[in-house]
């Protein structure tokens, strides 16, 4: 059985089976739903059922609330229709510009640097190429029909090699094989490009970058699609870390702060030891943001990080310090530890 999706206020439409979720159907149909981890995580789906039923499968409460969807919100990566439904939601201008295909892809390079971080470096097929927005991610293949989801590291111009930050998180199914098992030229399947976080180039205003631990990967990537389109517009990155070895690269970011005008970089360590050493800012992350810029109302943001991060970041920013709330973009990060949490 399917049904008649209307997305408002574009009046797109597309067909959704009982049995998938709006999400899926929505992408099968290059309609630009706004999405990120696509498990019922991170709410970057959220919307609003205007007409119709549906049924939510498994999702996070923080994600949304039972008082929420009493309400009419819906999260549209587990939400099947029940009837035909209209929904409401900001489409993202863009999204079906690159096909989302299937690539075999070669370890060409696996490079630890720091305890518990790899950069995988990978070759793909010559006549197959990958192509995508600065900030999108891929969803490796796994056995089992399992998947994992690793954002892009490098910009679109820049692809001879895609590089993927992982961190290790012990006992975690496809981590433990980076870090234990895999070795260069093995063999891997993705699937990509996802999600809709990444650059929007028709804004001229000023950016926020905020991002924590690997979260650091796609921030990379749209800063160097930034200094690869020549634009001059006004950049603040602030990268959080527990520890300061979690700021990976920041000697890069801090190449980025001499040389590129208009460009700040500020590294935050939350939990810093005495043997650390450590003589910069300390605290939350997005809290530092608040302390240097509590103005945002002319700014766009771009995070991506922990879900605790991003969701305190989004809050915080809107409340506090006047950020338009379509002004936010957002990736956050889900292990399989945190979509186990309630």
């Amino acid at each position: 059985m399917t049904f008649q999706v209307t997305v408002q206020p574009s009046g797109h439409q597309f067909i959704c089976a009982a049995d998938e979720s709006i999400l899926s159907a929505a992408i099968r149909a290059n309609v630009g739903l706004p999405y990120g981890c696509k498990n019922g995580a991170c709410s970057s789906c959220k919307g609003k059922i205007i007409a119709g039923t549906v049924i939510h499968g498994a999702h996070q409460e923080r994600a949304l609330s039972a008082a929420e969807e009493a309400a009419g919100a819906s999260l549209f990566c587990c939400a099947r229709p029940q009837t035909d439904v209209t929904i409401e939601a900001r489409e993202v201008a863009g999204i079906g510009e690159f096909p989302i295909k299937k690539v075999p892809v070669r370890i060409a390079k696996l490079d630890k640097v720091a305890d518990d971080v790899i950069i995988m470096s990978l070759q793909q097929p010559g006549s197959d190429r990958l192509q995508y927005k600065a900030g999108q991610y891929v969803e490796f293949m796994l056995r089992d029909g399992k998947r994992r989801s690793y954002s892009m590291a490098n910009a679109p111009h820049n692809d001879d090699l895609l590089t993927l930050h992982i961190r290790h998180l012990p006992g975690g199914f496809f981590t433990d094989s980076v870090f234990n098992t895999l070795k260069e030229r093995d063999i891997l399947r993705f699937e990509g490009p996802m999600g809709t976080f990444f650059l929007r180039e028709d804004s001229d205003k000023p950016i926020v970058l905020l991002a924590s631990g690997t979260g650091f990967a796609p921030i990379k990537a749209i800063v160097e699609q930034l200094i690869h389109s020549g634009s001059k517009r006004e950049v603040h990155l602030y990268w959080g870390g527990r520890r300061p070895q979690d700021i990976y690269m920041g000697a890069l970011c801090e190449t980025w702060s001499q040389t590129r005008p208009n460009f700040t970089y500020v590294p935050v360590v939350s939990n810093v030891a005495a043997e650390d050493n450590w003589t910069g800012r300390t605290g939350f992350v997005h809290q530092a943001v608040i302390d240097d810029l509590p103005d945002l109302s002319g700014y766009q943001v771009y995070a991506c990080g922990a879900p605790i991060v991003v969701e305190s970041a989004q809050r915080d920013f809107v409340a506090l310090c006047k950020l338009p709330k379509e002004e936010f973009y957002a990736d956050a990060f889900t292990s399989e530890a945190d979509l186990s949490k309630p």
